[in-house]
């Protein structure tokens, strides 16, 4: 017999309430591979501006979904990586894959991948544009 899921249960909350979280679920997908340096990061999830990828990094590192490890230079380097609690996002990361294949138009390419984003100056000038009016 299967277990029934009850959506207010507070697992299911709080899973919820950090997926919510613009970029989360994409910071937790691209570190699946393997540990990146924030400037990898931001190449692999252009669209996403330095100050939201920051905050989202502290985020997770305060969840225990990432850590941060500071290799010695010079120079200094910053690398993420996933802990195992921020590993194990990959069953749900799957899980949503195979559940959003049947939300793909005719034709759409279902194996998107992170560098067909939209490239981060193109972001940047969008915002550029907007503080020069």
């Amino acid at each position: 017999m299967e277990k029934s899921l009850d959506p207010l249960c507070p697992s299911i909350q709080a899973a919820l309430g950090l997926l919510s979280r613009p970029w989360t679920g994409l910071v937790l997908a691209v570190l699946q591979d393997g540990p990146l340096r924030f400037s990898e990061l931001a190449t692999r999830i252009s669209a996403i501006g330095d100050k939201t990828l920051s905050a989202r990094l502290k985020e997770l590192e305060a969840k225990g979904l990432v850590v941060r490890d500071v290799q010695p230079g010079p120079p200094i380097r910053v690398a993420y990586q996933l802990t195992p609690k921020g590993a194990a996002f990959r069953k749900v990361v799957e899980a949503i894959d195979t559940w959003g294949q049947q939300f793909l138009e005719p034709g759409e390419n279902p194996q998107r991948s992170p560098e067909r984003i939209p490239l981060k100056e193109n972001a940047r000038r969008r915002s550029g544009a907007r503080k020069a009016k």
